[in-house]
Protein backbone atom coordinates (compact mmCIF):
# COMPACT_ATOMS: atom_id res chain seq x y z
CA UNK A 1 0.00 0.00 0.00
CA UNK A 2 1.36 3.40 -0.98
CA UNK A 3 1.48 6.27 1.52
CA UNK A 4 -1.51 8.00 -0.07
CA UNK A 5 -3.65 4.84 -0.23
CA UNK A 6 -4.97 5.06 3.32
CA UNK A 7 -6.08 8.65 2.81
CA UNK A 8 -7.67 7.90 -0.56
CA UNK A 9 -9.39 4.76 0.75
CA UNK A 10 -10.96 6.72 3.57
CA UNK A 11 -12.20 9.33 1.09
CA UNK A 12 -13.82 6.73 -1.16
CA UNK A 13 -15.21 4.49 1.61
CA UNK A 14 -16.54 7.01 4.14
CA UNK A 15 -19.65 7.90 2.09
CA UNK A 16 -20.33 4.21 1.34
CA UNK A 17 -20.22 3.22 5.01
CA UNK A 18 -23.11 5.59 5.69
CA UNK A 19 -25.36 3.35 3.57
CA UNK A 20 -25.23 0.54 6.15
CA UNK A 21 -27.53 2.64 8.34
CA UNK A 22 -30.06 3.31 5.57
CA UNK A 23 -33.71 3.07 6.59
CA UNK A 24 -36.60 3.39 4.10
CA UNK A 25 -38.81 6.46 4.48
CA UNK A 26 -41.81 4.80 2.80
CA UNK A 27 -43.08 8.06 1.34
CA UNK A 28 -43.39 9.64 4.78
CA UNK A 29 -41.85 12.87 6.02
CA UNK A 30 -39.28 11.45 8.37
CA UNK A 31 -35.60 12.24 8.41
CA UNK A 32 -34.55 9.00 10.10
CA UNK A 33 -36.49 6.45 8.07
CA UNK A 34 -38.34 3.44 9.50
CA UNK A 35 -37.03 0.50 11.49
CA UNK A 36 -38.74 -2.87 11.00
CA UNK A 37 -40.85 -2.21 14.11
CA UNK A 38 -41.89 1.22 12.86
CA UNK A 39 -42.64 -0.18 9.40
CA UNK A 40 -44.91 -2.88 10.80
CA UNK A 41 -46.68 -0.41 13.07
CA UNK A 42 -47.32 1.88 10.08
CA UNK A 43 -48.53 -0.89 7.77
CA UNK A 44 -50.62 -2.72 10.37
CA UNK A 45 -52.52 0.52 10.94
CA UNK A 46 -53.56 0.33 7.27
CA UNK A 47 -56.33 -2.22 6.76
CA UNK A 48 -55.67 -2.62 3.04
CA UNK A 49 -51.98 -3.38 3.49
CA UNK A 50 -52.80 -5.74 6.37
CA UNK A 51 -55.25 -7.70 4.21
CA UNK A 52 -52.47 -8.31 1.70
CA UNK A 53 -49.89 -9.15 4.35
CA UNK A 54 -47.65 -6.27 3.35
CA UNK A 55 -46.48 -5.86 6.93
CA UNK A 56 -44.24 -8.88 6.27
CA UNK A 57 -40.58 -8.34 7.26
CA UNK A 58 -39.59 -9.46 3.75
CA UNK A 59 -41.44 -6.45 2.31
CA UNK A 60 -39.47 -4.21 4.65
CA UNK A 61 -36.22 -5.90 3.60
CA UNK A 62 -37.13 -5.33 -0.07
CA UNK A 63 -37.81 -1.62 0.57
CA UNK A 64 -34.53 -1.28 2.45
CA UNK A 65 -32.55 -3.11 -0.22
CA UNK A 66 -34.07 -1.14 -3.12
CA UNK A 67 -33.57 2.28 -1.56
CA UNK A 68 -30.26 1.27 -0.07
CA UNK A 69 -28.81 0.17 -3.41
CA UNK A 70 -29.74 3.52 -4.92
CA UNK A 71 -27.96 5.12 -1.98
CA UNK A 72 -24.89 2.90 -2.49
CA UNK A 73 -24.49 4.00 -6.10
CA UNK A 74 -25.01 7.62 -5.11
CA UNK A 75 -22.46 7.44 -2.31
CA UNK A 76 -19.90 5.71 -4.54
CA UNK A 77 -20.32 8.67 -6.90
CA UNK A 78 -19.84 11.14 -4.05
CA UNK A 79 -16.73 9.31 -2.90
CA UNK A 80 -15.28 9.36 -6.43
CA UNK A 81 -16.00 13.09 -6.70
CA UNK A 82 -14.16 13.79 -3.44
CA UNK A 83 -11.29 11.50 -4.44
CA UNK A 84 -10.81 13.18 -7.81
CA UNK A 85 -10.59 16.62 -6.19
CA UNK A 86 -8.07 15.32 -3.67
CA UNK A 87 -5.92 13.85 -6.45
CA UNK A 88 -5.96 17.21 -8.24
CA UNK A 89 -4.80 19.01 -5.11
CA UNK A 90 -2.06 16.44 -4.47
CA UNK A 91 -0.67 15.99 -7.98
CA UNK A 92 -1.26 19.38 -9.59
CA UNK A 93 -0.51 21.22 -6.33
CA UNK A 94 -3.82 23.06 -6.35
CA UNK A 95 -5.69 24.36 -3.32
CA UNK A 96 -9.15 23.23 -2.25
CA UNK A 97 -10.52 26.57 -3.41
CA UNK A 98 -8.87 26.24 -6.81
CA UNK A 99 -10.29 22.77 -7.55
CA UNK A 100 -13.85 23.88 -6.78
CA UNK A 101 -15.98 25.84 -9.24
CA UNK A 102 -19.39 27.45 -8.97
CA UNK A 103 -21.37 30.25 -10.57
CA UNK A 104 -24.56 32.16 -9.85
CA UNK A 105 -27.73 32.54 -11.88
CA UNK A 106 -30.83 34.68 -11.20
CA UNK A 107 -33.37 32.98 -8.97
CA UNK A 108 -36.84 33.84 -7.73
CA UNK A 109 -37.48 36.96 -5.69
CA UNK A 110 -34.30 38.74 -6.80
CA UNK A 111 -32.24 36.01 -5.21
CA UNK A 112 -29.20 34.34 -6.73
CA UNK A 113 -28.90 30.58 -7.17
CA UNK A 114 -25.46 29.03 -6.88
CA UNK A 115 -24.69 26.13 -9.21
CA UNK A 116 -21.50 24.12 -9.15
CA UNK A 117 -19.57 21.43 -10.95
CA UNK A 118 -17.56 18.76 -9.17
CA UNK A 119 -14.00 19.84 -9.94
CA UNK A 120 -11.85 22.37 -11.74
CA UNK A 121 -8.33 22.57 -13.14
CA UNK A 122 -7.35 26.24 -13.60
CA UNK A 123 -4.26 26.36 -15.80
CA UNK A 124 -2.85 29.53 -14.25
CA UNK A 125 -2.67 27.92 -10.82
CA UNK A 126 -0.60 24.90 -11.88
CA UNK A 127 2.87 25.93 -10.77
CA UNK A 128 4.78 23.10 -12.43
CA UNK A 129 5.39 24.18 -16.03
CA UNK A 130 5.51 20.64 -17.42
CA UNK A 131 2.24 19.68 -15.74
CA UNK A 132 0.58 22.90 -16.89
CA UNK A 133 1.61 22.34 -20.51
CA UNK A 134 0.46 18.73 -20.29
CA UNK A 135 -3.03 19.75 -19.13
CA UNK A 136 -3.18 22.60 -21.65
CA UNK A 137 -2.29 20.23 -24.51
CA UNK A 138 -4.95 17.76 -23.37
CA UNK A 139 -7.63 20.48 -23.25
CA UNK A 140 -6.70 21.61 -26.77
CA UNK A 141 -6.78 18.05 -28.14
CA UNK A 142 -10.06 17.19 -26.39
CA UNK A 143 -11.74 20.41 -27.55
CA UNK A 144 -10.54 19.80 -31.12
CA UNK A 145 -12.05 16.31 -30.91
CA UNK A 146 -15.42 18.03 -30.28
CA UNK A 147 -14.86 20.39 -33.24
CA UNK A 148 -14.73 23.40 -30.96
CA UNK A 149 -13.70 26.52 -32.87
CA UNK A 150 -9.93 27.17 -32.68
CA UNK A 151 -10.52 30.72 -31.42
CA UNK A 152 -12.54 29.31 -28.51
CA UNK A 153 -9.91 26.65 -27.80
CA UNK A 154 -7.25 29.35 -27.57
CA UNK A 155 -9.37 31.26 -25.05
CA UNK A 156 -9.81 28.32 -22.64
CA UNK A 157 -8.16 28.85 -19.26
CA UNK A 158 -8.80 25.45 -17.74
CA UNK A 159 -11.27 22.59 -17.45
CA UNK A 160 -14.25 21.83 -15.23
CA UNK A 161 -15.57 18.37 -14.47
CA UNK A 162 -18.67 16.48 -13.51
CA UNK A 163 -17.60 13.21 -11.86
CA UNK A 164 -19.94 10.21 -12.07
CA UNK A 165 -19.59 6.55 -11.12
CA UNK A 166 -21.81 5.76 -14.11
CA UNK A 167 -24.45 7.57 -16.13
CA UNK A 168 -27.54 5.81 -17.46
CA UNK A 169 -30.20 8.20 -16.23
CA UNK A 170 -32.74 9.41 -18.78
CA UNK A 171 -33.82 12.25 -16.48
CA UNK A 172 -34.36 15.14 -18.89
CA UNK A 173 -34.23 17.74 -16.11
CA UNK A 174 -30.79 16.52 -15.05
CA UNK A 175 -29.55 16.39 -18.63
CA UNK A 176 -30.80 19.89 -19.39
CA UNK A 177 -29.03 21.19 -16.29
CA UNK A 178 -25.81 19.52 -17.45
CA UNK A 179 -26.13 21.08 -20.90
CA UNK A 180 -26.69 24.50 -19.34
CA UNK A 181 -23.58 23.97 -17.21
CA UNK A 182 -21.52 23.26 -20.32
CA UNK A 183 -22.74 26.42 -22.03
CA UNK A 184 -21.89 28.48 -18.95
CA UNK A 185 -18.47 26.85 -18.65
CA UNK A 186 -17.54 28.00 -22.15
CA UNK A 187 -18.66 31.56 -21.36
CA UNK A 188 -16.29 31.44 -18.36
CA UNK A 189 -13.46 30.11 -20.57
CA UNK A 190 -13.52 26.61 -19.10
CA UNK A 191 -13.64 23.33 -21.02
CA UNK A 192 -16.42 21.04 -19.66
CA UNK A 193 -15.74 17.34 -19.22
CA UNK A 194 -17.80 14.50 -17.74
CA UNK A 195 -15.50 12.01 -16.08
CA UNK A 196 -17.13 8.58 -15.61
CA UNK A 197 -15.35 5.99 -13.46
CA UNK A 198 -17.16 2.97 -14.90
CA UNK A 199 -18.00 2.03 -18.47
CA UNK A 200 -21.71 2.36 -17.66
CA UNK A 201 -23.01 5.24 -19.74
CA UNK A 202 -25.93 5.30 -22.16
CA UNK A 203 -24.87 5.84 -25.79
CA UNK A 204 -27.75 8.28 -26.37
CA UNK A 205 -26.37 10.43 -23.56
CA UNK A 206 -22.91 10.36 -25.12
CA UNK A 207 -24.24 11.57 -28.47
CA UNK A 208 -26.41 14.30 -26.95
CA UNK A 209 -23.71 15.61 -24.64
CA UNK A 210 -20.98 15.61 -27.26
CA UNK A 211 -23.32 17.51 -29.59
CA UNK A 212 -23.55 20.13 -26.83
CA UNK A 213 -19.74 20.21 -26.55
CA UNK A 214 -19.42 18.22 -23.35
CA UNK A 215 -16.32 16.04 -23.52
CA UNK A 216 -16.81 12.57 -22.03
CA UNK A 217 -14.24 10.22 -20.52
CA UNK A 218 -15.30 6.72 -19.47
CA UNK A 219 -13.84 4.00 -17.28
CA UNK A 220 -11.99 2.11 -19.99
CA UNK A 221 -8.96 0.24 -18.66
CA UNK A 222 -5.98 -0.47 -20.90
CA UNK A 223 -7.02 1.85 -23.72
CA UNK A 224 -3.87 3.97 -23.42
CA UNK A 225 -5.86 6.96 -24.65
CA UNK A 226 -6.36 9.99 -22.37
CA UNK A 227 -8.96 11.32 -24.83
CA UNK A 228 -11.19 8.31 -24.14
CA UNK A 229 -10.28 6.77 -20.80
CA UNK A 230 -10.76 8.34 -17.38
CA UNK A 231 -7.89 6.27 -16.03
CA UNK A 232 -5.49 7.20 -18.83
CA UNK A 233 -6.40 10.86 -18.36
CA UNK A 234 -5.73 10.76 -14.62
CA UNK A 235 -2.49 8.81 -15.12
CA UNK A 236 -1.02 10.55 -18.18
CA UNK A 237 -2.33 14.09 -17.69
CA UNK A 238 -2.83 14.54 -13.94
CA UNK A 239 0.00 12.21 -12.97
CA UNK A 240 -1.65 9.58 -10.72
CA UNK A 241 -2.38 5.92 -11.56
CA UNK A 242 -5.97 5.69 -10.31
CA UNK A 243 -6.60 2.28 -11.89
CA UNK A 244 -3.61 0.86 -10.01
CA UNK A 245 -4.98 2.34 -6.77
CA UNK A 246 -8.31 0.57 -7.24
CA UNK A 247 -6.54 -2.65 -8.27
CA UNK A 248 -4.28 -2.60 -5.20
CA UNK A 249 -7.12 -1.95 -2.81
CA UNK A 250 -9.92 -3.89 -4.47
CA UNK A 251 -10.17 -6.52 -1.72
CA UNK A 252 -10.44 -3.88 0.99
CA UNK A 253 -13.12 -2.01 -0.97
CA UNK A 254 -15.05 -5.23 -1.70
CA UNK A 255 -15.01 -6.21 1.98
CA UNK A 256 -16.39 -2.82 3.00
CA UNK A 257 -19.12 -3.01 0.35
CA UNK A 258 -20.00 -6.56 1.46
CA UNK A 259 -20.58 -5.30 5.01
CA UNK A 260 -22.90 -2.60 3.69
CA UNK A 261 -24.81 -5.02 1.44
CA UNK A 262 -25.32 -7.51 4.26
CA UNK A 263 -26.76 -4.73 6.41
CA UNK A 264 -29.06 -3.58 3.61
CA UNK A 265 -30.33 -7.07 2.80
CA UNK A 266 -31.20 -7.78 6.41
CA UNK A 267 -34.75 -7.17 7.60
CA UNK A 268 -33.43 -5.72 10.86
Amino acid sequence: MLNSDEKYLNIILSPIRVCANYRPKLGQRTSEGYTLEGFQKLYRADSFYTWFGLDNPLIYAAHKAAGGMTSVYRQIGIGCEHLFREILTDYLMLTSEQVNWSYEIPGTGNRKRKLSLDARIPLENIQDTTARERVKAWIAAAAADLDVEPSIINSLTGAVFEVRQGYKSKDSKRQNADLANAATAYTKSYFPCILVLSSQIDTDIVFRYRASKWFILTGMVGANDPLKSTYDFVKNVVGYDLAAFFERNSETIKNEVDVVLEALLSSQ
